[in-house]
């Protein structure tokens, strides 16, 4: 009778181990530099300024694998002023339906890679999606002590590692939006600044590409 309970127990140990290699993040972070063998092979580099939070490694909404690097630059009382999103994703091989189907008409060249590009404005009080990476990030972020500002505003840049469009390379890249002057509400469309957001938008790019250094990785 010993022998089933042996391989029982066997068998369970050995599908613990796989879950485990499942869920822990791929990528390594050393200081402000990401660095992604695979999918795609590359390394991402931040200001040294930019404080490392943690990461996360998930089934997302049960349908694709997510690995999350999150880092910020906040002030003394641990307000967040720049937030950095670097998430590797891709569709799971149960799901061989399932494509990206991003489509905005903006794209910027990133490190010689095409990038979606989508900018946007989010109060702190925005719902958030349970299950989300949003979700995710915004824990981590709180997990250590960090508290996120009224408002921030965002720039997404969205690398399609193929035709197949089934992983992706995302980082979002945010700011506090006090220093513009304006509410969220203000730039929203048809409010009374709105006008002014694409050349906030545009100097909130610049900053991101300014900041953000995105190469192959080396051997």
């Amino acid at each position: 009778m010993l022998r089933p309970i042996v391989v029982l127990v066997s068998s369970f140990l050995c599908g613990a181990a796989l879950m485990l290699q499942t869920v822990l993040p791929e990528r390594r972070v050393a200081a402000n530099v990401v660095t992604s063998e695979r999918d795609p092979t590359v390394r991402i580099e931040l200001p040294k300024a930019a404080q490392y939070v943690g990461e996360d490694r998930w089934v997302l909404y049960g349908i694709a694998d997510c690995e999350l690097h999150a880092f910020i630059e906040a002030d003394a009382r641990k307000n967040v002023q720049r937030l950095y999103w670097v998430q590797f994703e891709g569709y799971l091989p149960s799901r061989p339906d399932l494509h990206h189907t991003y489509d905005s008409p903006k794209h910027a060249t990133v490190g010689g890679a095409d990038f979606y590009l989508d900018t946007w404005v989010r109060t702190k009080d925005a719902t958030t999606e349970s299950g989300s990476d949003r979700e995710h990030i915004e824990a981590l972020v709180r997990a250590k002590g960090y508290r996120m500002p009224e408002a921030m505003m965002y720039v997404r840049l969205v690398h399609l590692l193929d035709e197949e469009k089934r992983k992706e390379l995302m980082i979002i890249y945010g700011e506090d939006l006090a220093p513009t002057g304006f509410t969220a509400a203000e730039l929203s469309e048809g409010d009374k600044a709105h006008d002014q957001w694409p050349g906030i938008a545009d100097a909130m790019l610049e900053r991101a590409e300014k900041h953000i250094t995105i190469e192959p990785a080396k051997p």
